[in-house]
């Protein structure tokens, strides 16, 4: 197998000499140094190509005081270090004036890599399996709606009303998904698949899997890609979980896999009953073991519970199937290289470097202790009983964020993941906004108790 980087294989061998003769080349005005808080919100240094040459040489300082999970005040100062294989030159669809992007590493003022630094747990969590002979691999199915804009403002009206996998007048963002699909294969990053989804206004774009770090990148991409063409045909593009009350919520559907570095899968076993391997079965039982420790990594906003509900194809039960699509983890039919797990639990609200870490975190574990998982469950499980799902040993994810938050709070797994500084950050950001969201109220409260009680 492949490992494709976010830039094509084009730009494999590029170096900082490369960089420097390409910008001046295509005549590139400003370069965006472009990293990620700990929360998945892109952040970007623009600077002028006169600097190009100093910021790979030396990085370039910033304050990070300001910047969600980085530094306090007396301990602000940080280098974002771009890496040269990053280096793309954005397309005239996004930039009016010729602009690169170069992703960045964020340093400590002493050299020393910064714990802070969401790509940097990715790194030593896939360099863990790396060292057992693996390549981490992943594949999200990318799911969005587009609302219509009202005098420049965001509504929460779909953009049309077609339904799953239309081909009619109903869809409407055809071209859109179309101008996304181009731009980003301007950036080396080549979609898989781009159709409408179930819910009126809501599209899913894919992109070929690759390794972890890879993925994430391009996650982060094509968030910015989207919405950025969305506001050019006058439209605004939501990752939200559940914008709606009543339709379909956005997911992140995440395949995964570990490919030997002789590009075998190594969660393939052709003679097993179901060609999957011991590995791929221990790795299932760890995400299934772990799954409520690392929900709030996945599931990171209040939003994203009201996405976890019965009723709109979004799992809520702990179990995995071979088919079955209520189950939390399904294996797709595809056997040999194409053998995989599909998590469905994560949405796009999340920071992609971490979800993608303690997805293989809770893997590597279930591996490590040699886990084994419950019997497969192929029956909807949102019809069977109560009695029949404690027969099945299926549990519940968690309710709220509230409740995800007390698991992630005693889990060692995540504290040994994420490391304590991105662990005591994460807690306080995403307590505060619980407290924030569980004290207000609502006019459902209004509705319903104001006249009576």
């Amino acid at each position: 197998m492949e490992v494709e980087s976010e830039t094509g294989d084009n730009m494999s061998q590029i170096d900082e000499n490369n960089i420097l003769s390409i910008a001046k080349k295509e005549n590139v005005i400003f370069v965006r140094l472009q990293f990620i808080d700990i929360l998945g919100f892109p952040k970007n240094i623009v600077i002028p190509l006169s600097r190009l040459e100093e910021s790979l040489d030396e990085g370039m300082p910033f304050d990070g005081s300001s910047i969600a999970g980085y530094a306090t005040i007396e301990e602000s100062d940080k280098i974002a270090k771009p890496d040269p294989k990053s280096f793309v030159i954005l397309p005239e669809s996004i930039e009016k004036r010729k602009t690169a992007k170069l992703n960045c590493d964020i340093y400590e003022p002493n050299g020393q890599r910064f714990i802070g630094d969401a790509k940097y747990v990715l790194e030593k969590t896939v360099n863990k399996v790396k060292e057992l002979g693996y390549i981490f691999i992943t594949g999200p199915e990318c799911e969005f709606f587009l609302f219509k804009k009202d005098g420049g403002n965001a509504t929460l009206v779909p953009n049309d009303s077609a339904g799953y996998f239309d081909l009619s007048h109903r869809d409407l963002a055809e071209g859109v998904r179309a101008d996304i699909s181009i731009a980003l294969g301007e950036l080396g990053i080549q979609t898989y698949t781009s159709h409408h989804e179930a819910s009126d206004g809501q599209h899913e774009i894919n992109f070929r899997y690759a390794d972890a770090i890879t993925t994430a990148d391009r996650v982060i991409t094509l968030k910015y890609i989207t919405k950025v063409i969305a506001s050019k045909h006058n439209l605004h593009a939501s990752f939200m979980p559940k914008p709606i009350y009543g339709l379909n919520g956005s997911g992140m559907h995440t395949h995964l896999s570990l490919f030997t570095h002789d590009g075998n899968n190594a969660f393939y076993d052709p003679n097993d009953e179901n060609q999957l391997s011991g590995i791929a079965r221990h790795f299932i039982a760890g995400l299934l073991k772990y799954i409520k420790e690392i929900n709030c990594i996945l599931n990171p906003t209040v939003n994203s519970y009201k996405r976890l509900v019965p009723g709109y194809e979004a799992p809520t039960y702990i179990s995995w199937a071979n088919r079955n699509r209520s189950a939390l983890i399904r294996i797709p039919t595809e056997r040999g290289n194409g053998t995989r797990c599909e998590l469905r639990n994560p949405d796009l609200s999340g920071n992609p470097y971490l979800q993608f870490a303690v997805m293989l975190a809770a893997g590597l574990k279930g591996m490590e202790d040699e886990l084994a998982p419950p019997a497969p469950v192929e029956k909807n499980i949102y019809a069977l009983s109560e009695m029949e799902k404690e027969k099945h040993d299926i549990g519940q994810l968690p309710e709220s964020l509230g409740h995800a938050l007390s698991f992630m709070e005693g889990s060692t797994l995540l504290k040994e993941t994420l490391g304590e500084h991105i662990f005591k950050n994460f807690l306080h950001v995403k307590r505060q906004q619980w407290n924030e969201y569980r004290t207000q109220v609502t006019q459902w409260e209004l509705d319903k108790y104001l006249s009576i009680i």
